[in-house]
């Protein structure tokens, strides 16, 4: 019997839904979905299989214009997945018009590559929106194939992934047929943690924290975690922490219940704040959380 596999890519701007798809693909919650831009940071891949077939998907961050070293990064990560997709989704939303970055937007209608276009959140438009939102979007990207897409309330997905399978060339399976990602246990400790911190806290604070997993202890019935969001500022460290702990101990709760959601064991979190002086801007930092690798 024939097996396909193939890297699929997601590229689009800020919020426009592409974390909300590869969940709905991978049917688990890898990627950190907020309203806030910028939510994801990394490159994230979700693997999706099948007797025959191998979906490797991967998310990356908000299409923006780098303001720092971080950003930078994250637009890094971008790139990359020009460089090895077999397909490529570019994703919008209703009543979008244009990419924010005009390099990026050439990559996609020159690409060689067979280009989906998704259109998302039509559960928030007409049928006349959308239709002229079709034919403008097929005029400025005429090598991809459009569909009409709910990632949220899963219209047409079912169909997009079949559509993808179609198109993977005929290969063996490039991960263990029973791996859901590439990133390990810390990462999603982390990205969970950071999710509330941008659900809570307001203006710079979520985009000037990151987090550390420093201890992961895993028994029977329990994992033991000690994690470090790091800021930038000590005006910060006291926003996070709030009045007597109490906005870090909100933090800590609603992660810890996501987080035995995701692993299906008993959590017990220790958080701490620390000062960590413009690391959004330093090279040995951001190597150490995981970006310019």
């Amino acid at each position: 019997m024939s097996h396909k596999a193939g890297f699929v890519n997601i590229i689009g701007n800020p919020n426009v839904g592409k974390s909300t798809l590869m969940n709905a693909f991978v049917g688990e919650k890898l990627s950190i979905i907020t309203s806030k831009a910028q939510t994801t940071r990394h490159r994230i891949l979700g693997i999706v299989n099948g007797d025959d077939f191998q979906v490797v998907l991967s998310d990356t961050p908000g299409i923006i214009k780098p303001a720092y070293e971080l950003q930078e990064s994250m637009m890094g990560f971008v790139k990359s997945a020009f460089e090895d997709a077999d397909v490529l989704i570019y994703m919008v939303e209703i009543g979008e018009q244009a990419l924010k970055d005009e390099g990026f937007f050439n990559k996609i209608t020159s690409s060689k590559i067979p280009v989906l276009l998704l259109l998302n959140k039509i559960d928030k438009s007409d049928q006349e929106q959308l239709e002229t939102q079709v034919q403008l979007w097929a005029s400025k990207v005429p090598n991809a194939e459009i569909f009409p897409v709910s990632a949220l309330e899963g219209f047409n997905v079912k169909e997009v992934f079949n559509r993808i399978i179609e198109l993977l060339p005929d290969s063996p399976p490039f991960y263990p047929k029973d791996q859901l990602t590439d990133k390990p246990e810390r990462f999603f400790i982390n990205e969970t943690i950071r999710e509330k911190i941008l659900m809570h806290y307001k203006k710079e604070i979520p985009y000037a924290v990151e987090v550390d997993t420093e201890e992961f202890l895993e028994e029977d019935h329990i994992i033991k975690v000690r994690s470090v969001i790091m800021v930038e500022r000590e005006t910060q460290k006291g926003i996070i922490i709030g009045h007597k702990g109490s906005a870090l101990k909100r933090v800590g709760m609603e992660a810890r219940k996501d987080l035995e959601h995701f692993f299906g064991k008993q959590i017990h979190i220790e958080l701490y704040v620390k000062v960590n002086k413009n690391w959004r801007s330093n090279q040995n930092q951001l190597k150490r959380f995981g970006y310019n690798n």
